[in-house]
């Protein structure tokens, strides 16, 4: 595959590396807030079903406003949507920081602050923008790149927020974060939205409103925004409530930083390959395939007898199938609609993973404190990964007549 095939622009490999940093700093410090729980409860008595419903409104708040930060990308341009929304991640950051962080104040400064910079940072908009770049040959690789790397930072931050937490406790950590994020906005500014002699499809005279019409009235993309629910749910809950999870089973918390870090890494190499495969065969088909697959993890870890080697299994396995899913999924979007409105439809399509995350979150921590477990948790799990596997096969890959006839 030659260069000129893979990308039309220096602006597109520019924006391309811009993004996955912006993803890199914005998902990794996401990745470590789970590692908080302890500290927060100890230093500022925040229940286990407070922690959970912060988290779960943050998950939210990322999800509502991902389709309005999507509108902006594609109106006004990435970098005033990912700059806009960096200024909330670090206020939120600054906050959880400064103080105060009782009662209302923590859900505002951990939920809904930091929910709304997620919004326009973490892997959604980033995404959205790389994919306007890219021709569909090379589109869903271009994207399992973002994904790629964003997951180094999954990778990195569980080993250095678990060292620095504790050597330095949670204050310094959140202020080493506060400059992460200085430096993401910075990165922010490029990654620019293709100009008009840099588009690679021909401009649509499409409405905001009539994209949206279309793309609900198009049964593929509904079975879509359905299935990617169930992602949420699974991402969030594993990534909240493993770290006090496997506590509770008897293991030591450096286990919980290992299996966070083993997903970042094992999500590097399942990101890539499912964006190479998605190129070359069905969408929907892996999509299938990686819910089901999760459902097989989650059984395996919980009922195995707990140990480090089966927990670490369960990183692994369950890292691969990560975000392995967001290649397959924007590249179906992508493909059925063009790529005009690709921020507002993928942001749509994210906003209903960010609910299933928000019931990911709450629920578990709402299961802990009322019967004493995560059981329920994760057999509800399992039986979403049953729904998802099923609801992706009737998906009709193919572009709507309206791409068709231009």
């Amino acid at each position: 595959m030659t260069s000129e095939k893979f990308f039309h622009s220096r602006t597109a490999i520019i924006t391309l590396f811009a993004a996955c940093l912006v993803v890199l700093i914005s998902l990794g410090i996401r990745q470590t807030f789970g590692l908080f729980f302890m500290d927060f409860n100890e230093s500022l008595k925040i229940s286990n079903t407070a922690f959970g419903f912060a988290i779960g409104l943050q998950m939210l708040m990322w999800g509502l406003t991902g389709p309005i930060f999507g509108a902006i990308a594609d109106k006004y341009g990435g970098h005033i949507a990912i700059i806009s929304a960096f200024i909330f991640y670090a206020a939120g950051i600054f906050f959880l920081y400064t103080g105060p962080n009782t009662g209302i104040f923590f859900q505002i400064h951990m939920g809904l602050l930091i929910g709304i910079g997620l919004g326009g940072t973490a892997i959604s908009i980033p995404m959205s923008i790389v994919g306007k770049h890219f021709p569909l040959s090379t589109r869903t690789i271009a994207m399992s790149f973002v994904t790629a790397l964003g997951s180094f930072g999954y990778f990195l931050s569980p080993i250095f927020t678990s060292y620095s937490l504790n050597e330095f406790g949670w204050n310094y950590t959140l202020y080493v974060f506060g400059l992460l994020l200085i430096a993401g906005l910075i990165a922010g500014y490029f990654v620019r939205s293709p100009s008009g002699t840099e588009r690679i499809e021909q401009n649509s005279e499409q409405s905001f409103s009539e994209a949206l019409k279309e793309a609900f009235n198009t049964k593929s993309y509904v079975l879509l925004v359905s299935g990617f629910f169930v992602c949420g749910f699974h991402i969030t809950l594993v990534g909240t409530h493993v770290p006090k999870y496997v506590i509770d089973r008897g293991l030591e918390d450096w286990t919980a930083a290992a299996i966070l870090s083993l997903i970042g890494l094992f999500n590097i190499f399942g990101s890539l390959l499912s964006g190479y495969l998605s190129a070359k065969m069905s969408k929907k088909i892996i999509l299938s395939a990686i819910y089901f697959l999760r459902g097989v993890s989650i059984v395996f870890f919980i009922f195995m007898p707990a140990s480090n080697i089966s927990a670490f299994i369960f990183g692994a396995s369950f890292g691969f199938l990560w975000l392995s899913t967001v290649p397959a999924t924007s590249g179906i979007v992508a493909h059925l609609f063009g790529t005009k409105y690709l921020g507002l439809l993928y942001g749509i399509v994210f906003l209903s993973h960010q609910i299933g995350s928000f019931f990911g979150a709450y629920l578990g921590g709402l299961f802990h404190d009322t019967y004493g477990s995560y059981d329920y948790a994760w057999y509800l799990a399992i039986a979403l990964s049953i729904f998802a596997a099923i609801i992706h096969l009737p998906i009709r890959e193919e572009p709507v007549l309206r791409l068709k006839t231009e």
